[in-house]
């Protein structure tokens, strides 16, 4: 694929660096790079990717803008809120490089579409933030000899290599199994230092871009580590695992299975079924119209309390419930609830440990009774 002189100024500084030059240019547009998760990594990755003039670009998410991924999203803006982030992306990409093909997967990746939509692609760079995509990515990778260049981070920390690769490890070599469910709280439980992502993000488009051109020492067989509030950067040695059930000797997947079993996750997507310890956000309002006699925990920090709150909720946060228990009645019903449900239920599983006999998680959170209840409360 010969560039054309438009091509030939717009990389003029790629063309003068020996190690890229026409040919390695020509290789990076001949090269096709499917991106999963247009969020905190996928931003930086795919506008850098854009920038260095990859080929084709596959886009995978189905998600909408928030105005709470603007703090690290980069690729989108505050006039996309609400908006597709893929189309986001697309616009802003095209503004970053309109000589580049971009493509749209707007759906979540699955065990039913993978192969299908990762077959068309050189190297996926994975930018999601959840376990089973995670393990979905790397198997499909691994069936079809595609590289993985991974990312991922929580807080202040990051961490990033290239999986999938002859020779070296896969993501199951280094985590064989999932974490038990809600074990690990996502970014919008935990929180995450906004340039984070774009420094893992930036580190996996380079991780790209050498795979591509064959140079350098790309992170084959290493696992980098990142501290943002130490600023350093440590680095382990990782082997393929000769019993991995995917890339090993004796491999026991031969297929995509189903991710969700898997990692413990729900089949059912978005689905607000009861469950024993669980409310949904009808029944917490049922109980509120009715003026029932129980006790509404609100584990979320001040701030959060400050943007959003239902007035009968009694706002202890998540690391001062244990202090604190004393506060809460052990003579009524308690409904725990959050931002979207995931630090409520470490905290009603606490107090049923604690001895608490009637303890209930509200499904959703408030952000759950903001959408379908009362429209007035501020979303964050």
């Amino acid at each position: 694929m010969h560039l054309s002189n438009e091509e030939l100024k717009r990389y003029s500084r790629h063309l003068l660096l020996s190690e890229v030059g026409i040919d390695g240019q020509e290789k990076l547009k001949s090269a096709s790079i499917l991106v999963v998760g247009i969020g905190g990594l996928g931003s930086p990755l795919v506008m850098y990717l854009a920038a260095s003039g990859i080929g084709k670009l596959g886009l995978v998410d189905f998600d909408t803008v928030d105005v709470t991924n603007l703090q690290r999203q980069i690729v989108h803006g505050t006039s996309d809120i609400g908006r597709p982030k893929n189309q986001s992306a697309f616009e802003r990409l095209k503004e970053i490089n309109p000589e580049i093909k971009i493509e749209l997967h707007n759906q979540a990746l699955t065990s039913e579409n993978a192969l299908q939509i990762i077959e068309n692609y050189d190297i996926v760079a994975d930018g999601t933030d959840n376990f089973q995509t995670r393990y979905l990515v790397n198997d499909t990778c691994v069936l079809l000899g595609k590289p993985n260049v991974y990312g991922s981070v929580y807080r202040f920390e990051g961490q990033a290599s290239v999986f999938g690769v002859e020779g070296g490890p896969c993501y199951r070599c280094l985590y064989p199994n999932p974490p038990e469910p809600d074990s690990v709280p996502s970014c919008d439980q935990a929180g995450v230092l906004g340039v984070l992502p774009g420094t893992i993000g930036m580190i996996q488009a380079t991780e790209v871009i050498k795979l591509i051109l064959d140079k350098g020492n790309p992170l084959i067989g290493r696992l980098l580590l990142y501290n943002a509030l130490d600023m350093r950067f440590n680095e382990i040695k990782l082997k393929p695992n000769p019993n991995c059930p995917v890339c090993g000797e004796h491999r026991t997947i031969t297929e995509l299975i189903d991710y969700e079993e898997f990692c413990g996750v729900s089949k059912k997507q978005g689905a607000k079924q009861n469950s024993l310890g669980e409310v949904d956000v009808t029944k917490l309002s049922n109980l509120l119209k009715m003026d029932e006699d129980f006790f509404l925990l609100d584990v979320r920090e001040p701030f959060e309390h400050d943007l959003s709150n239902i007035p009968q909720a009694v706002l202890i946060p998540l690391g001062q419930v244990k202090d604190n228990l004393s506060k809460i009645p052990k003579d009524k019903k308690i409904i725990v609830m959050c931002h979207h449900g995931g630090r409520s239920k470490k905290a009603a599983d606490f107090l049923t440990a604690s001895g608490f006999q009637d303890v209930y998680n509200l499904i959703g959170g408030i952000d759950q009774y903001a959408r379908e209840i009362d429209e007035t409360l501020e979303r964050y």
